[in-house]
């Protein structure tokens, strides 16, 4: 039996479920390597010749014998093989990768580091209140900025569904987990519903595991949230390191 072209090495982060929503989205065959960050097995050489910066998620497309890493360049990769959810028409090409760098440069790294002082430094004797506002803050702006982009939009760009939706969406949708308000955004909410709704996506923020602390306000996230501060205390550096 021959082997799936794809395979993807992730975990169940924001950025490792944007790989795992487009093949499911596409119904493409993959097999899928869950890399446990306890065991630092990102760090391992065998992982590192795949991925030098030692993060997830990364593809190895056995088809062309080489390894793809960065989440934007993946999804990328995936949909110019697979011919899905990227544009031929070059203007509408050009703002879906739009929405894609928005996400990689802005919403990602904004939120990321709200979730990082809350959820990782705090608990580890490294209080911030001025860096854990000034990124909720600066979430919150940027899921204003995705509200009104939505306003009379089902979808974020090129009036289809596409790549650009499964980049923002695991990010977006985690403001639970960053702690940032989305009362007052009907456009966003009403994107949320509707990803929320799409039975592959749902299917994809099971694997490799299912963190529902991310999503759903009413999950109780003590014991995952005390595990994650443990598992990235050796992150948190103070000024004398």
């Amino acid at each position: 039996m021959s082997q799936p072209d794809i395979h993807l090495y992730t975990a169940g982060t924001m950025n490792g479920y944007k790989p795992v929503i487009f093949l499911e989205e596409a119904g493409v065959p993959y097999d899928l390597t869950h890399i446990n960050f306890s065991k630092q097995e990102q760090k391992a050489p065998d992982y590192l010749a795949l991925n030098p910066n030692g993060k997830i998620p990364t593809i190895f497309d056995r088809s062309e014998g080489r390894a793809i890493f960065e989440s934007g360049a993946i999804l990328w990769h995936l949909a110019e093989k697979y011919g899905k959810f990227l544009p031929t028409d070059p203007v509408k090409r050009s703002e879906v990768m739009q929405w894609v760098f928005f996400q990689v440069g802005h919403i990602g790294p904004m939120m990321g580091q709200a979730m990082y002082f809350q959820h990782i430094a705090a608990p580890n004797g490294h209080e911030e209140p001025f860096s854990i506002r000034r990124y909720v803050d600066e979430s919150r702006r940027l899921l204003e900025v995705m509200n009104t982009r939505l306003e009379g939009r089902d979808w974020i760009a090129a009036d289809e569904y596409t790549i650009a939706d499964m980049m923002l969406y695991p990010w977006a949708r985690a403001y639970v987990w960053a702690r940032v308000e989305v009362d007052g955004l009907p456009y966003l909410n009403a994107w949320f519903e509707r990803m929320d709704a799409r039975p592959a996506v749902q299917k994809a923020l099971t694997k490799p595991k299912a963190n529902p602390q991310f999503w759903d306000a009413a999950a109780d996230a003590s014991a995952f949230a005390k595990e994650n501060a443990a598992r990235f205390a050796g992150d948190v550096k103070s000024g004398s390191d």
